[in-house]
């Protein structure tokens, strides 16, 4: 997803908040009683003169998924763009697999008030007798982790969305967009494999102690944020620079491992002042401060389900990759080229 449609203003904070927690199978009911973050990873970093900081766990993930799918017209009036399957697999169960297998004990999802996501919050494991091969894991998704919903009332952008669930969260956090998926195991239902994307980012975070964000090459960065790099440190982010005049082509590809900070930036670097590039002046602090790391994903196949080309595009990569179809699909595809 480009980077610019995730973008955009603090405001005000309109927002609904329905908390759920989850114990295997499913909830049966809503309450809001999180135990504060408090549990210590072993990883140590020495900071401030020989201070050792111990490193906490991160806990919280926020799934943006407010967004209203015009790209993707007249599909998304039906069904959220983010229940659209990469071939068999809905995007938003993939980017929930992802999220638990970092480690993450509560998943925050944006989304707004018209968009229907409740399907992937019902105890649907009656369906696994139909079914018996697939993991009840990829059938009710959030059946093994906490999770709260959050309304984003007014599609603001990018800045508000993290707003409406920061306020739940304490320490740092990872983020995923709702239509960027980062798939390493292209493999069936069947021996599904949970992208491992994410936990790059807390390993990262875990050596350094510091934001990081996920970057992937492209051929077109005149249409992404576009990063320069200092060893693993970035140090400069252009936003949608000409293709002859873009410094390299890494680009943001819509994994983000936010600090505690985050909220106090959001306000500091206000949507009055900054407009859509609110969240890139928020990294740019980092960047000027103790730094913001860059973690290569290039070895993970980007899909984006934003938009229906780069989704059709999306469903035939995969499905080329897997081994239950690639043969069928690739003679098929051969006789109808």
């Amino acid at each position: 997803m480009k980077v610019s449609s995730f973008q955009g203003p603090l405001g005000d904070r309109s927002v609904n908040v329905i908390p759920t927690k989850t114990t295997p199978v499913a909830a049966n009911k809503r309450h809001s009683d999180f135990s504060p973050i408090n549990s210590l990873w072993g990883a140590t970093l020495e900071k401030n003169e020989g201070v050792s900081i111990a490193m906490t766990a991160v806990e919280d993930a926020i799934i943006v998924a407010g967004g209203l799918g015009a790209r993707m017209l007249p599909a998304s009036s039906a069904i959220a763009k983010e229940s659209m399957p990469l071939v068999d697999i809905p995007a938003l169960t993939h980017l929930v697999r992802e999220a638990v297998n970092a480690g993450v004990k509560r998943v925050h999802i944006i989304t707004s008030p018209k968009k229907d996501l409740s399907g992937f919050f019902r105890d649907n494991t009656h369906l696994s007798i139909h079914r018996k091969d697939i993991p009840e894991e990829l059938i009710s998704p959030f059946a093994d982790v906490e999770y709260q919903v959050h309304i984003q009332h007014v599609p603001k952008g990018f800045g508000d969305a993290l707003s409406c669930a920061l306020h739940a969260i304490s320490g740092p956090f990872l983020v995923l967009l709702g239509d960027n998926l980062l798939i390493e195991e292209h493999t069936p239902p069947s021996n599904y494999v949970a992208s491992n994307a994410c936990n790059l980012l807390v390993d990262a975070y875990l050596e350094s102690g510091l934001p990081c964000v996920g970057l992937s090459t492209v051929q077109d960065p005149e249409n992404y944020g576009v990063v320069v790099m200092s060893n693993n440190k970035i140090i400069e982010i252009v936003e949608k620079p000409p293709r002859e005049s873009a410094p390299s082509n890494k680009v943001l590809c819509g994994r983000y491992l936010f600090t505690e900070d985050t909220l106090s930036l959001l306000e500091k670097y206000a949507y009055e002042e900054f407009g859509e590039m609110q969240s890139i002046a928020v990294q740019q602090h980092w960047i000027r401060n103790d730094g913001l790391v860059g973690v290569d994903l290039s070895n993970y196949q980007w899909y984006d389900s934003g938009s229906p080309l780069p989704w059709i595009k999306s469903q035939i990569d995969h499905a080329l990759r897997r081994e239950d179809f690639s043969d069928d699909l690739r003679k098929w595809l051969e006789s109808r080229l």
